[in-house]
Parts: C-alpha cells; structure tokens; sequence
C-alpha cells in the first residue's frame, strides 16, 4: 500500500529545474532535511546517510505522441535502513 505524502507537478524551464535539484543536492551535502512545500501541502524529509537511489527513463505510448520522462527517487526504510542496488551508475 502506497500513501502520498506530497505531489506537485508544474511545467518549467530547464534552468528552473536544475535550480530546485541543486538545491536538493545541497540540502543532501549538508545532512540538512529536505523541505518541500506547494500550496496548503508540504512535507520535511531526512534523508540518512545511506539510501537507495534510483534512476529510471521512460517512454509512454499510446494515444497519439509519445512522452518521455526521467525519474530521481531515493528511498529509504522509515527506520534508516536501505537495501542494496544493483550496479554502480554514472549520470553524464
């Protein structure tokens, strides 16, 4: 079973999006909690120092065009404890 603690989805630029992961990855450098806040929602995270993370890039057809995506997920036992992946990954 799945709950969502928080969802937003916006269009942007490019230069808008980088801005906001760098942020993340800043917060991730400090071993600062990650805060994300959109209208009456929010939420605040801490990510430990060990987690998992996960790249995936998708392309969804059907229905005319199709679309492409990539997707950042880093996941993490409530209690800390993450399992391990599979291969090293290098993002260019």
């Amino acid at each position: 079973m799945e709950e969502v603690l928080f969802e937003s989805e916006k269009r942007q630029s490019r230069s808008e999006t980088a801005e906001m992961l760098r942020a993340v990855a800043d917060k991730l450098d400090a071993g600062e909690s990650v805060s994300l806040s959109a209208g009456e929602q929010s939420v605040t995270l801490t990510v430990p120092e060990t987690h998992t993370f996960e790249v995936k890039a998708e392309r969804e057809t059907g229905g005319g065009e199709s679309e492409l995506s990539v997707e950042f997920e880093l996941e993490w036992d409530e209690n800390g404890e993450s399992g391990d992946g599979d291969a090293s990954l290098d993002i260019a």
